[in-house]
């Protein structure tokens, strides 16, 4: 529901009232609207007058915002970048339909976009359009239909679809290491870790019948800068499969390992529980989980 008109107030006056906190005077928010000096002023005060509340203050011969006129155009500054992300989304799609997707960098580049480029051949009025994000958001406050989860079912007010489960393997530079080795062997070389994946090099190394103390490295916010290191010989990166095999088909990396291990932890594509999904959605949820 909508709420009342009077709680409403004009895009410009909202324009008006962020452009003053942003540039730090109704000057140079007139310059930037394009309005006159008095035209922001007028504008300012219908805000005022509609909200109930004082947001400006006289300061010499300028205006100046109240606090609360400060923490107005804070929220104000989300609801118009809300605004414009949405206009843009709808001139990007034209009549399509559009999905907005929240990805994991490695995920998304790796294993989701090759995948979907059968999917948008055979859905040509569907508009796919991705967004990185690192850990989970919530849906009512960011502009995505679905996200990829890593971990268990528990993004909180969101359902689930389990695309994959998540295997790894030790990868080093060709020249770091001669051979495969064994995992006592690789406590002799630099390992490289992820700070979303803390205990990935312990819980590895005891699934390998070889428990390890508290391990320490360099440490990496994304897997793609960490197979970059890697890459570089800087030490031995745990890789997910989807990753790793495109490092090794390219020959920057190989197994320091023989074998893939699964461990704990599934890749999910999510949706929010509040609103039914739409029907773009639908058609990709059922495409994943048939994609034959």
């Amino acid at each position: 529901m909508i709420a009342p008109r009077r709680f409403l107030p004009s895009i410009s006056s909202l324009l008006a009232l962020e452009a003053v906190e942003r540039l730090g005077s109704a000057t140079a928010a007139a310059e930037e609207l394009a309005l006159t000096h008095s035209a922001v002023s007028r504008q300012l005060k219908t805000l005022q007058d509609q909200i109930g509340v004082t947001l400006l203050r006289r300061e010499g011969k300028g205006l100046a915002l109240t606090p609360a006129g400060v923490d107005y155009a804070a929220s104000i500054r989300d609801y118009l970048q809300d605004l414009a992300r949405a206009s843009l989304k709808i001139r990007a799609a034209g009549e399509q339909s559009s999905l907005n997707i929240a990805v994991l960098p490695a995920f998304g580049t790796h294993w989701l976009l090759p995948r979907l480029r059968r999917f948008a051949a055979e859905n040509p009025d569907i508009t796919l359009n991705f967004g990185t994000r690192l850990s989970p958001f919530d849906f009512t406050r960011e502009p995505f239909d679905a996200a990829i989860h890593f971990g268990g079912a528990d993004w909180p007010g969101a359902t689930h679809l389990e695309l994959g489960r998540e295997r790894v393997i030790p990868a080093c530079a060709p020249d770091l290491a001669a051979g495969p080795l064994k995992a006592q062997d690789l406590l002799a070389l630099p390992l490289l870790h992820l700070e979303t994946r803390p205990g990935a090099w312990e819980d590895w190394f005891a699934r390998q019948g070889c428990p390890v103390g508290h391990l320490r490295g360099m440490l990496f916010d994304q897997f793609g800068q960490m197979a970059e290191a890697a890459a570089l010989g800087f030490g031995v990166a745990l890789l997910p499969a989807f990753l790793a095999e495109a490092e090794f088909r390219a020959g920057r990396l190989r197994p320091a390992v023989a074998g893939y291990t699964e461990v704990d932890g599934a890749y999910h594509i999510v949706w929010p529980q509040i609103r039914p999904p739409s029907r773009a959605l639908q058609k990709l949820l059922r495409w994943l989980r048939h994609p034959d």
